[in-house]
């Protein structure tokens, strides 16, 4: 081919490549830069022509002019290229073939948007012959947010590696919308490069994107050194217009521009874009995190435990965001109130059976009791029909009635395996108290003008606040505003600057919960021993019962600390907290790791506590469930507000109005769906009133056909 007709189309698609560096070729690293796709501005080269007969004068003149706009310049000191480096740099693949799947992302463009999402179908999954999902069948689709609900060990996070193809099942399908479907993952371990740059880590979304553009700048070096090669530099500029075309399959031009769009929907400035990852709190990470997943446009989005270390009003944004997304969800989660805002139906997975609730979290209780309310009552029905059926076989097995007898039989085994009806399982909840150690004085806790901070950042400033004997208090507050700070105040692991914090004097014990409780542990000892050193009073039997509420089961009691894992160690510090005697309780987010039913199981203990309990929870609905004052953590001050969680929220503008933004939002979506725990009084009375209701309808059916069979 003649080297002109290679330089042709060079000519109309040189502007994918930046004059500023993309990559640099020596770092692993991204470099930051401002215009990643404009025009390379022409420098002087030192190529000279050729003369080959065949190219006239003019023709010379525009090759020499061409190559100079590809020149960039470089110093004397910068290592030669190599003819291995150069060798390294040639694609096997065509140009059509880039130009084939850049058709087929424009003509699967529309199919994606009436993407139906992924379908389970009958997937059975078992460990070491134990079933841990048997017929498992539910599906998401576009515009849907499903809540996979379940205890520890239930099974929920196998299902989310089963859809990404992680794991396989047993038997059953996982059916997708299309072959090569997007799955993105957001866990609560956000994936983020402390040393990048805001800019630098949404650019490594775009890992093909990069690595083309970083082989376009070292072709571009190679075409400089090429200059006295004509072949050598044929095969260059055909590899630099193979890879413009990679680059246009790619949207290699639209990857600034989305980046510039999602930053400030995330929250973020332009002056965020150089500002180093590490400088961020974990709330701002977990944007990054989102905002990378979101740039790959996902046809499906997984998210495990996502509010786990977040604080209230990150939880709150997560929340806005999530909600006005329509790519199909998948959420892995025990926030309830979380569950609440978003979720368009609940996936529950108990003793390996999934069961599909229309609705949201709230929704999803009040189904869940109907149903076994009425399994149970057909259940009881059935079994009677089948007593009564071996009555009459008993009755009339010989003599006369021998053919009635047969008949009788055969609808026994009918109503035996053709028929018969599941009796449903109710999961015992078990029933735990704190054991309390007497009754402390009235005053527990005094501080009087503390000050406190860590160098230059002053968390307190001339704080005042007492609690006393039976409050139950909530710290609320942003990361990083000092809330665990201010219980390891109280119980005097940190000294104020100035002021003091005061434990009252007559039987104050406190029993501390902070979250890195289960480093303290003892690596050497077993799970059983570790709680059992610690437990007053309490039976072996029992302390088994909580360990296996906490998903211990009986062949891990005796195993070592030191073999578990990061949540087992937490649960396990969980109950070694809940076997203690005292009459104060200092948590710091004891929620983490828990699943639903013991997050209620100790919501219920708190309850039930007569001593004085001070929390850090980020979990609103566990926080709605306990206390009765709230104390919120503003700009180095204590804000006191006397009353539960919502006299805080009716109290607090600002808390308030996004709450009821919320609600509106919910109430849009769907208004028969409203989470119970921001229903008024009347709300739940008449909630109430509507499930008694049925519940004699159903009683008063149930008799019915009792009667009817009767007179059968």
């Amino acid at each position: 081919m003649d080297l002109t007709a290679k330089l042709h189309p060079l000519e109309l698609r040189s502007t994918f490549i930046a004059s500023s560096t993309l990559l640099d070729t020596r770092k692993t690293s991204l470099l930051p830069f401002s215009s990643p796709f404009s025009t390379i501005k022409p420098t002087k080269s030192s190529f000279k022509a050729p003369k080959p007969s065949s190219l006239s004068k003019s023709k010379l003149s525009r090759i020499s002019s061409k190559l100079s706009s590809l020149a960039i310049e470089t110093s004397d000191s910068e290592a030669k290229t190599t003819i291995d480096d150069i060798e390294s740099l040639f694609s096997n693949s065509s140009s059509s073939q880039f130009d084939h799947k850049r058709a087929n992302k424009q003509s699967n463009s529309g199919a994606s948007s009436v993407s139906s999402g992924v379908r389970l179908e009958n997937v059975s999954k078992s460990y070491k012959g134990v079933t841990l999902l048997k017929n498992v069948s539910w599906e998401v689709k576009k515009g849907e947010k499903v809540g996979l609900v379940g205890v520890n060990g239930a099974g929920k996070t196998t299902q989310l590696r089963i859809i990404t193809g992680q794991e396989h099942p047993d038997s059953g399908n996982v059916i997708k919308a299309k072959e090569n479907m997007k799955i993105s993952f957001l866990s609560q371990e956000f994936e983020v490069s402390m040393s990048r740059t805001v800019k630098e880590e949404f650019l490594s979304a775009f890992k093909e994107e990069m690595e083309i553009a970083g082989k376009l700048e070292k072709v571009q070096k190679a075409i400089e050194m090429a200059v006295d090669d004509l072949d050598l530099m044929g095969r260059l500029l055909d590899e630099f217009d193979l890879l413009q075309r990679r680059a246009q399959a790619v949207d290699l031009d639209e990857v600034d521009v989305k980046i510039s769009k999602l930053m400030p929907e995330l929250g973020f400035s332009a002056d965020d874009s150089d500002r180093l990852v590490a400088s961020f709190s974990s709330g701002w990470q977990m944007r990054m995190s989102l905002g990378k997943i979101l740039l790959q446009d996902p046809d499906l989005l997984l998210l495990d435990e996502p509010t786990n270390h977040l604080d209230l009003d990150t939880i709150e944004w997560l929340e806005a965001y999530l909600y006005k997304q329509d790519v199909p969800m998948v959420i892995i989660s025990h926030d309830r109130a979380f569950l609440d805002q978003l979720c368009t139906k609940i996936v529950e997975t108990d003793m390996g059976v999934a069961r599909t609730y229309e609705g949201n979290y709230s929704n999803y209780v009040l189904a869940k009791a109907a149903w076994i309310e009425a399994q149970s009552a057909a259940w009881e029905k059935q079994q009677k029909e089948i007593e009564h059926t071996k009555d009459i076989i008993n009755r009339l097995g010989s003599g006369a009635n021998e053919g009635r007898a047969s008949t009788a039989e055969k609808k026994l085994e009918k109503l035996q395996d053709e028929e018969q009806i599941e009796k449903p399982f109710i999961r015992k909840q078990m029933k735990i108290r704190f054991p309390e150690r007497g009754r402390s004085g009235k005053s527990v806790v005094t501080m009087k003008n503390l000050e406190f901070g860590y160098g230059d950042n002053v968390l307190f400033c001339k704080a005042n606040l007492t609690i006393q004997r039976g409050e139950k208090v909530a710290i609320i507050g942003p990361n990083g505003c000092g809330k665990s700070t201010l219980l390891k105040l109280i119980m005097g692991l940190e000294k104020p600057t100035s002021g003091e914090v005061i434990l009252g004097e007559y039987n104050v014990l406190p029993n501390y919960f902070e979250q890195n409780q289960a480093e303290a542990l003892d690596l050497n000892k077993t799970v059983l021993k570790t709680v059992e050193e610690v437990a007053e009073d309490w039976r072996i039997d029992d302390i088994k019962g909580l360990l296996g509420r906490c998903s211990f089961k009986s062949d891990m009691l005796d195993r070592k600390v030191s073999l578990l894992s990061g949540g087992e160690k937490a649960r396990l510090a969980f109950c070694k907290f809940m076997v203690k005697p005292s009459t104060l309780l200092v948590l710091d987010e004891p929620t983490n790791h828990l699943d639903i039913p013991t997050k209620e199981m100790l919501e219920e203990a708190i309850s039930e506590y007569s001593g004085t309990v001070i929390t850090v929870s980020h979990d609103r609905y566990f926080v709605r469930q306990i206390v009765n004052r709230v104390i919120e953590v503003k700009d180095g001050y204590l804000q006191d507000y006397a009353g539960n969680y919502n006299y805080y929220l009716e109290k607090n503008l600002d808390a308030r109005q996004r709450e009821l933004e919320r609600e509106e939002e919910l109430d849009e979506k769907s208004p028969k769906l409203k989470a119970k725990s921001k229903m008024s009084k009347a709300e739940k009375e008449a909630r109430k009133k509507q499930k008694m209701a049925a519940f004699q309808q159903a009683k008063a059916k149930s008799k019915g056909l009792k009667n009817a069979k009767r007179w059968s």
